[in-house]
């Protein structure tokens, strides 16, 4: 018994470990990597500190988002409403999507803009979900469900519920 609960423990650490390789190498073929990352860990650290901006389209933000971020969505983003919504350029802003991608782009349009302190956070809102931080509804509420974009992204969500 105790074997095979060490087999599996070796297993689950190798698969987790395989995981994280395949996230980066993903990240690192869709990125051009000009923003630098924020991991979860760093960000629960400055939480109260920054500007939490959501690069997801509103249906996604809608199912659920990190508490207090704002959304400023991805496929209609608009410059000028952002720069209004954060009046000083040093203000440390974070941006995420759903794994990291689609917030890199958004990012990057904010450092066009001249803000100083952009990061893109790593793993995005799944990563976030997947060390167990919470997320609430468009109401405010905890909520479980995360909306996935599509069944080819949603596989990077280990943990919640994934919604489409």
């Amino acid at each position: 018994m105790k074997k095979i609960l060490l087999l599996l423990l070796f297993l689950l650490i190798v698969s987790v470990s395989a995981q994280k390789k395949e996230l980066k190498l993903l990240l690192k073929k869709h990125n051009n990597e000009s923003i630098p990352y924020i991991s979860v860990d760093e960000l629960k650290k400055e939480l109260s500190k920054v500007i939490l901006l959501d690069a997801r389209e509103p249906i996604e933000f809608k199912v659920s988002h990190i508490k207090n971020a704002l959304p400023v969505g991805y496929k209609h983003f608009n410059i000028q409403n952002t720069v209004s919504l954060i009046k000083n350029k040093n203000t440390k802003v974070i941006v995420y999507c759903s794994i990291g991608i689609r917030s890199e782009d958004i990012a990057e349009e904010l450092k066009k803009a001249g803000f100083l302190n952009v990061y893109n956070l790593y793993g995005g809102i799944f990563e976030w979900k997947n060390k167990e931080n919470i997320v609430v509804s468009n109401e405010n509420k905890l909520t479980e469900q995360i909306h996935i974009y599509s069944k080819e992204w949603g596989k990077w969500l280990l943990k919640g519920k994934k919604t489409y």
